[in-house]
């Protein structure tokens, strides 16, 4: 006889498997523990019983979609998350992208855009924001709307200036936005080159060619299957000799994939295409 643990694995099976019939977003391929934890989350949120209480309501309520994916992809970011990773790349990544004639770059699983921006300040202090474009994409459409519009609570301006200061910026952190008492905004010159747009890592294909792609702490959440499916896409999706650059929770050491990148600073997780496939 099953356990209620069996049980509940059954229908966190279940659940995925209606989820991705009836609407195409796939996480069956996530790291199980932790998709366990964010369905249960959504059971309690939606004051289900159970799991599987859940599975009528994901096939029958159009409406429920985007509180279902907004609980499943959790979007959690910080402007200028992991300073040195920011320095990392202004010493040693946009030197080099600094001879194309023009830039374009992939911010995959953007959340609700506090990197992107971090990216378009680090362009625009090492004079390269003009002719670069940015595609920050996700698969949260809720997420994607409020990146979009660039509007970040006060409160949080104290660790993002510190931050900031620790990637070594060049200016002052409020030279690129402005504020009233609870929100601020970052100026039009950093969000005109900035492209938002939905992009499913599970089931979509390549987005475009780009040169760089920051794709950080994303892979952390699937299986050693979807992460190899994904870095054969950014593979696919990077010019020759273009740069990848992961969270600094990641590793490729596992990955069939690894093969195709080469560490330019794994300590900062930075990698290079090899142009092999």
């Amino acid at each position: 006889m099953k356990d209620r643990a069996d049980l509940e694995n059954i229908e966190l099976a279940l659940f995925l498997d209606a989820l991705y019939q009836r609407h195409g977003y796939d996480f069956r391929h996530y790291a199980r523990a932790s998709i366990k934890r964010r369905v249960q989350a959504l059971a309690a949120n939606l004051q289900c019983a159970s799991i599987a209480a859940m599975i009528p309501r994901i096939l029958h309520e159009e409406k429920l979609l985007p509180e279902v994916l907004g609980q499943l992809s959790v979007p959690v970011t910080e402007m200028f998350r992991d300073p040195q990773v920011f320095k990392a790349l202004r010493e040693q990544v946009l030197p080099r992208l600094a001879s194309y004639p023009r830039l374009k770059i992939w911010q995959a699983g953007c959340a609700t855009g506090e990197e992107v921006y971090s990216l378009a300040i680090l362009l625009e202090e090492e004079g390269l924001l003009e002719r670069s474009q940015i595609y920050a994409t996700d698969i949260n459409d809720t997420a994607l709307r409020q990146a979009e519009d660039g509007i970040f609570p006060v409160a949080r301006l104290e660790e993002y200036e510190r931050n900031y200061r620790n990637a070594e910026g060049r200016a002052r952190l409020a030279d690129y936005y402005l504020a009233n008492a609870d929100f601020f905004r970052f100026d039009e010159r950093l969000r005109k080159r900035i492209v938002f747009a939905h992009h499913n890592l599970v089931s979509d294909g390549v987005f475009c060619e780009v040169q760089l792609i920051l794709c950080r702490n994303v892979l952390i959440y699937f299986d050693a299957t979807l992460q190899n499916k994904a870095l054969r896409l950014f593979h696919e999706s990077l010019g020759r000799h273009g740069f990848l650059c992961l969270g600094t929770r990641e590793s490729l050491r596992a990955a069939d994939s690894a093969a195709l990148f080469t560490g330019v600073n794994p300590e900062c997780m930075i990698f290079h295409s090899n142009g092999v496939g």
